[in-house]
């Protein structure tokens, strides 16, 4: 329910999953976080990536979905650098290690991407990230690198939540983030691809859940401007 006493979905005029997509302009948002064998994400190598899908309920309450995460073999000629893997704990060529090709990996978690737009009814996909950019230029890489051509990703547009978290917490580092937040942190689970994912979509969906009060006071005035309605769907998105 809203301040007012009215559900979300009646303000907004928006029924079942339609609402997510009238709350971020068409975009679905995505938690995306990568392990990699070093910075530059045109060299080293990308280990392991999670994708945390985001969901939204009839009164417009985010809550983190599904988690879809994969180990990823090291492109010919990647570079690993020894403090990476030392941060990280990754040996990337263990024999246990169930790692797939790059882009084996990106396509399975791009296929559950794409349902969750139908389901959605958003037109494309927003990566969500703490310091966003370096996740973004990892993915980007590796699309580039595999030759994918469906790409349900905005190739630039993201939230950070190093930025949200700065300015509605006051800490930017993840851990800090989260502790102050009273969410839980486990030091020994940290710098997995999966649990960094989770805990950024639920400082995500916190942040965003405390803002939603403001939307809607703002909705009003963008349906008045004509602003209210997502842009057509992405064909990219189909």
């Amino acid at each position: 329910m809203s301040a007012i006493g009215e559900p979300t979905s009646a303000l907004l005029g928006a029924a079942g999953a339609g609402l997510m997509a009238q709350r971020f302009r068409g975009f679905l948002p995505v938690v995306v976080d990568v392990e990699t064998g070093g910075f530059n994400a045109a060299t080293d190598a990308l280990l392991e990536i999670a994708a945390v899908l985001i969901e939204m309920d009839p009164d417009g309450v985010l809550t983190r979905g599904a988690t879809h995460n994969f180990h990823v073999r090291p492109f010919e000629g990647a570079k690993l650098e020894p403090a990476a893997l030392s941060v990280t704990g990754i040996d990337p060529f263990h024999p246990l290690r169930p790692a797939l090709p790059e882009r084996d990996a990106l396509q399975r978690i791009f296929r559950e991407i794409r349902h969750a737009l139908r389901a959605q009814e958003c037109r494309r996909a927003i990566l969500v990230g703490h310091n966003a950019a370096f996740d973004l230029a990892f993915l980007n890489s590796a699309i580039a690198r595999t030759e994918i051509k469906r790409n349900p990703f905005h190739p630039f547009s993201c939230f950070d939540t190093a930025t949200l978290a700065g300015a509605a917490l006051g800490q930017t580092v993840l851990a800090k983030a989260v502790t102050v937040a009273g969410l839980e942190w486990d030091p020994s689970r940290a710098h997995s691809a999966v649990y960094d994912a989770e805990r950024t979509a639920e400082v995500f969906c916190l942040v965003c859940n405390r803002l939603r009060e403001s939307y809607l006071e703002a909705h009003p005035r963008a349906r008045a401007l004509g602003w209210h309605a997502p842009p057509a769907a992405d064909p990219e998105a189909d």
